[in-house]
């Protein structure tokens, strides 16, 4: 009797220290980033943005740890971690927030419960076609 075996894909892609990256990035699993990208980011997965690492340009990923630095919007799925030597310029869009003292965030953070009341909301308010 042949037991077929399937291997779980658990890649993780990385770009290490030292690399820029112009253009945007789409991936189906998690990814590290410890260069520089100039361009979004779009994942199913999570995203670490390492301590050396810097994104110019919007992110949007399942979970995200940043350590070093995002210039642009964050939309976040999940859980968003900010460590203490993380630099955040735009805004954000999550379900949860972790800040560690010592982060700067400089932008509007918006919940997404908050955003998706806001849109049953209004349309409540709309009014009905004849």
């Amino acid at each position: 009797m042949a037991k077929t075996m399937e291997m779980e894909s658990s890649a993780i892609n990385i770009i290490t220290d030292g690399t820029l990256v112009k253009g945007d990035i789409t991936a189906t699993g998690d990814f590290r980033l410890d260069g520089t990208l100039e361009g979004n980011i779009q994942l199913n997965g999570k995203l670490v943005v390492g301590d050396s690492g810097v994104v110019n340009g919007n992110v949007l990923c399942q979970n995200a740890n940043i350590i070093g630095t995002v210039n642009g919007n964050l939309s976040v799925k999940e859980l968003l971690s900010l460590h203490a030597t993380a630099r955040v310029r735009g805004d954000i869009l999550i379900n949860k927030l972790s800040i560690e003292p010592g982060a700067v965030f400089s932008g509007k953070c918006r919940m997404i419960d908050e955003v998706k009341a806001q849109h049953e909301q209004a349309a409540d308010e709309a009014p009905a076609e004849a």
